[in-house]
């Protein structure tokens, strides 16, 4: 798929289904908290291309746990942290990724899903979504810790809506720390990560 697709298509992306093509105009089905317009960034990050990646060990709400530095040993990892569960944002941007997904299979690079929402409430959003082919983390407990390390937990406890490209040496190769208000270009990302593909 060219990456001109992929921009026609990632618009077209709602929260309905993984592999359902919707009209954006079209009510996401599944009940969704509307927070109104925030602050784009309410954050300092002190990490920029070129540092290592600090290590987190997260759960996941497939029951295992999940370190970067281990899954760094063999592949690419982005990291992709949102702000919450059930918003509307947040419910068109992971299921947007699917249309990525054997972008990231060729780079060898995984994606990682991280809020600082808890287990329960990750496990009923990714269910409602139709479920996600990439691993999904709570940040929940100590709150915000992973966020914290990468310089993007929000005054309110949240994270910031940001992405990281990290390589198989531990070094970050690409970031975005987006307007939490909006989606990150996915054909930005995609462009990342065959960048940084061995």
């Amino acid at each position: 798929m060219a990456l001109s697709s992929l921009l026609l298509l990632g618009t077209a992306v709602t929260a309905c289904s993984p592999q359902v093509m919707c009209s954006t105009d079209e009510p996401v089905n599944m009940p969704l908290f509307q927070p109104g317009h925030l602050t784009p960034r309410d954050s300092e990050s002190t990490l920029e291309i070129g540092d290592i990646a600090p290590n987190f060990s997260l759960p996941a709400i497939s029951g295992e746990s999940v370190e970067l530095y281990d899954l760094l040993k063999d592949h690419v990892v982005v990291l992709t942290f949102v702000p919450a569960a059930f918003t509307p944002v947040c419910s068109k941007q992971w299921p947007g990724y699917n249309l990525a997904e054997s972008y990231f299979e060729e780079a060898n690079a995984v994606l990682l899903g991280i809020t600082t929402d808890n287990l329960p409430t990750l496990y009923a959003w990714v269910e409602q979504m139709g479920g996600l082919w990439f691993p999904v983390l709570s940040d929940f407990y100590p709150h915000g810790k992973a966020a914290s390390q990468y310089g993007i937990l929000r005054s309110n406890g949240i994270s910031e809506r940001a992405l990281f490209v990290i390589d198989q040496s531990r070094v970050i190769r690409y970031i975005d720390v987006h307007d939490i208000n909006a989606r990150p270009p996915l054909e930005d990302l995609v462009q990342a990560i065959q960048k940084v593909s061995p």
